[in-house]
């Protein structure tokens, strides 16, 4: 029986790397951005263009996924915001926007996704964290709280669900090339040379010495979705980030 997967933010850089991924290996993808997806959205999947900030967007958006779908596998939640400021120059405005995008849209959509998971026997849900949520920087403060909570979070719900045969678990990608990444590096912390020289920097920083690809952890999402490869997981964080976090900062 084919599986049916719900994907935010598809038209990201990991979100495309998923969908191409998930229809690959001959799943269904329901796709849901902001952003228009463009050519290339398989053709026996679901494109909807929504802003997953918004809770009204998001009931039309589950009100979708249940016209197209009877149940659902997985769902992961990858849809976020950035905010790269100083904390004292954040406005409360920004730091709700973050809130809504990164923290808040995950409790709205798993509790709109519940029934559809609980339909087809249980599945998985994979939240898009990120390293900030256990190692950050300046000027970063708003997003890396938020994935700190996607992790609280992620274990709150492996421990509710598990009744359903629904595993929880949260992927943490570090210095991934995507648009955000690249808008991001605009901080300072790699220093200011161009967009390469500064990636080249930020690779020098891994330890595999290198940036990691958006398809790189859409295999790890893959990885924590299906049920065959990782059915004794829940409630956990998955670090994926070339081994950057290993390292102590005073090296």
């Amino acid at each position: 029986m084919t599986k049916t997967i719900l994907i935010t933010g598809a038209a990201g850089g990991i979100g495309r790397a998923s969908v191409a991924l998930f229809a690959e290996k001959g799943w269904r993808v329901i796709g849901v951005d902001r952003s228009e997806f463009g050519e290339g959205f398989p053709n026996n999947g679901l494109f909807i263009q929504s802003d997953i900030s918004r809770p009204e967007d998001m009931q039309a958006i589950f009100g979708k996924a249940q016209a197209f779908t009877e149940s659902l596998d997985a769902l992961v939640n990858n849809a976020a915001l950035q905010v790269a400021k100083p904390l004292v120059q954040t406005t409360v405005e920004e730091w709700d926007a973050v809130m809504a995008a990164n923290l808040r849209s995950v409790f709205l959509g798993v509790k709109l996704a519940h029934p559809l998971l609980k339909a087809g026997s249980g599945g998985a849900i994979v939240n898009v964290s990120s390293v900030h949520a256990v190692q950050t920087s300046a000027n970063i403060a708003a997003y890396a709280a938020s994935k700190g909570g996607l992790l609280a979070l992620t274990r709150a719900m492996a421990i509710e669900f598990a009744p359903d045969n629904i595993r929880v678990n949260a992927i943490l990608p570090g210095a991934v090339d995507t648009p955000m990444l690249r808008a991001g590096l605009g901080r300072g912390h790699v220093g200011q040379g161009d967009m390469q020289e500064r990636l080249d920097n930020l690779a020098r920083k891994t330890v595999n010495g290198r940036v990691g690809t958006p398809g790189e952890i859409a295999h790890a999402i893959y990885f924590l979705a299906d049920n065959e490869q990782s059915s004794f997981m829940t409630g956990q964080a998955m670090i994926v980030d070339g081994g950057a976090t290993a390292r102590l900062s005073t090296e």
